[in-house]
């Protein structure tokens, strides 16, 4: 099983412990494409060492080759919506984790969007249940 998992860098790394424990989470169902993105050192200003065509081009190919892809969506973020709009025109099953959070709502071409699989959590514990009860990590 190979899982891409999609959190936002460029848009804000406020989550990114938040991205480290659901990417902990997520090895146990297979191989994370994307665990950088759960990196402590990695910033807003991104991968340092590569061009941003470089990083589209293989962030491309990781969600073409991965069987699901897994996003935590409380962050928004333009290249994590780009890439569960890929997903989702290549037929990739799509889970979302979102953490409601006062003032911050969700984007209704999420909420609007009967394909991606939409799941609220409040805690890593309630996101570890979700994961786990998703057949398509099987």
């Amino acid at each position: 099983m190979k899982i891409y998992f999609a959190g936002s860098i460029r848009g804000g790394r406020d989550d990114r412990e938040i991205y480290f424990s659901i990417i902990k989470e997520l090895g146990k169902y297979g191989t994370v494409l994307t665990e950088h993105i759960g990196a402590i050192d990695l910033d807003a200003a991104g991968e340092r060492g590569m061009t941003d065509m470089q990083i589209f081009e293989r962030d491309m190919a990781w969600v073409r080759e991965s069987d699901v892809v897994v996003a935590e969506v409380t962050t928004a973020s333009l290249g994590v919506g780009y890439e569960l709009g890929q997903a989702q025109a290549m037929g990739k099953p799509v889970i979302c984790l979102y953490r409601k959070m006062e003032g911050k709502l969700l984007s209704a071409m999420f909420t609007g969007n009967s394909y991606m699989q939409i799941f609220q959590y409040m805690n890593l514990e309630d996101a570890a249940k979700i994961v786990a009860d998703r057949k398509e990590l099987r």
